[in-house]
């Protein structure tokens, strides 16, 4: 998370944005990520030209010969704030917005309607003097950014806009292994943290899909797919994934859970943290989902429709809080049941509540299944994390606990794990036990703690030495009261 120096700086640009009349939270974070796209938009373009000259091999930039004065490092430098102004409203905005200028794009389609609101040369000096300083060299330190950013939003705590952390998405990427053919989906994407690890991840494990072409266009334009209810959010998710070098990812506005949301046996990939709270509109709810689960709890509603949007063999791993678990309502046992008995369950991994801190102290759960349509489950693998390799309060330090390399490394040879016993970090409990305990899937119903034999000395030992202590006390305080009466 964001701390100290960093936190201190963007406190100060936030503060520039609010005394120069930019004061409704979410236009602050849309314009500061509109010149966060432009600082790093100029980065890339500075990575690529230096690859391509390394290389020996032409480079088409994004910035074209009478453009090159759009560039982040070319602009900041203008010689006054008048002069660097009038360049960013009628050169550097336009050229973002018209980056890709087919119209189909997401990101033509959600830059579109951008507007720059930064009212004054002396303004728009100072913020761009504020974010040059910023040192975000690493990939979560742009998310943390985010991150803090989207807490100072009031609505963020209703509306569930908080960030997974990076290291969990990592996980939990890392756990379903994406693969060439996958077709991906986060139908909650807020900015697109899933799809980015994603794309990191084929690229690291499956580069030479870049060297066949159908493979290419299928990374580029049919693989990765995303939906929120949120503008803003769209936009830096469009933004997000331009910059990660997804040409054009399919990013929609629409109310997932809504009858708008056709979508059925699409997908063959879901990696997902939906909203546990939030306003819903329940009668706008997709009929298809309240079959399956008839209930105005977000967290249940996206499960069902996690599976309806599933091919067949698709897979998901996805973040539940809790009470998905083990909640007694008939919805939740109905989910429950359908995913276990319907489906195949392979995995719940159990997360320490502080996992989300400081933005939410909510505990939750990880569920790894595969869509079948016809069962499968036969035993579920649990995993109970106690350490991410951060600390649990409010905090979020660095420490040495962390469990994450366990997970992967147990999961990826879940042959070994047979005969792990209950007492264990990580056991399978066969799916009779867990249907005859109303599918819940709460770790603490199945894992065994061992306590220790503790001895104590005898009784008559124990009182002798509280007699002696009471003695001593007596004694002591004869000797205060001889004291005070001299």
């Amino acid at each position: 998370m964001i701390t100290g120096e960093l936190r201190n700086k963007i406190d100060r640009i936030w503060e520039t944005f609010w005394t120069g009349g930019i004061t409704n939270p979410l236009d602050v974070i849309e314009q500061f990520t509109y010149l966060l796209f432009i600082k790093q938009l100029d980065e890339v373009e500075t990575t690529k030209e230096n690859e391509a000259n390394f290389l020996g091999v032409p480079y088409q930039p994004m910035f074209p010969a009478d453009c090159q004065k759009y560039r982040w490092s070319k602009f900041k430098n203008l010689g006054s704030a008048d002069e660097m102004y009038e360049t960013m409203l009628n050169g550097v905005f336009p050229f973002i917005k018209n980056l890709h200028q087919d119209g189909e794009s997401a990101y033509s389609k959600y830059m579109g309607d951008a507007i720059f609101k930064i009212p004054t040369p002396a303004m728009l000096t100072k913020i761009v003097d504020g974010i040059d300083q910023l040192d975000l060299g690493e990939e979560d330190s742009k998310g943390d950014l985010y991150e803090y950013l989207l807490s100072k939003v009031a609505t963020a705590g209703t509306n569930g806009q908080f960030r997974t952390p990076r290291h969990i998405i990592k996980m939990m990427v890392n756990l379903v292994k994406p693969n060439p053919g996958d077709i991906i989906i986060d139908p909650a994407m807020g900015s697109a943290g899933f799809l980015i690890e994603a794309q990191t991840y084929l690229r690291e494990e499956h580069a030479d899909l870049f060297l066949d072409e159908a493979k290419r266009n299928h990374f580029n334009n049919d693989m990765f797919y995303g939906n929120d209810m949120d503008r803003t959010m769209l936009r830096i998710g469009a933004m997000n994934m331009l910059l990660h070098g997804v040409d054009n990812p399919n990013i929609s506005y629409r109310d997932s859970l809504s009858e708008q949301n056709s979508d059925e046996e699409k997908y063959s990939l879901v990696l997902a943290n939906p909203p546990f709270k939030g306003s819903l509109d329940y009668e706008a709810v997709s009929a298809d989902l309240l079959k399956i689960a008839k209930t105005k709890k977000t967290e249940l509603l996206f499960l069902a429709l996690f599976l309806r949007i599933l091919k067949k063999g698709g897979r998901g791993a996805v973040i539940v809080p809790d009470g998905v678990l083990f909640g007694s309502s008939k919805a939740h046992k109905q989910i429950r049941q359908e995913i276990i008995e319907k489906n195949k369950l392979d995995a719940v991994i159990s997360m320490p509540s502080g996992v989300f801190k400081p933005y939410a102290g909510v505990s939750t759960a990880i569920l790894i299944f595969t869509k079948t349509g016809n069962g499968g489950t036969d035993k579920v693998w649990f995993y109970d994390m106690k350490a991410d390799g951060l600390s649990l309060d409010d905090k979020r330090q660095e420490v040495s606990e962390n469990d994450i390399p366990d997970i992967i490394s147990r999961f990826n040879n879940l042959e070994a794990e047979s005969e792990r016993k209950r007492t264990e970090q990580s056991f399978f409990v066969p799916v009779e036990e867990i249907v005859s305990n109303n599918y819940d899937l709460s770790i603490n119903k199945y894992k065994e703690v061992v306590y220790e034999k503790v001895e104590y000395e005898p009784t008559e030992v124990i009182m002798g030495k509280i007699e002696a202590i009471e003695a001593e006390i007596q004694n002591e305080f004869a000797e205060l009261k001889k004291l005070l009466s001299v």
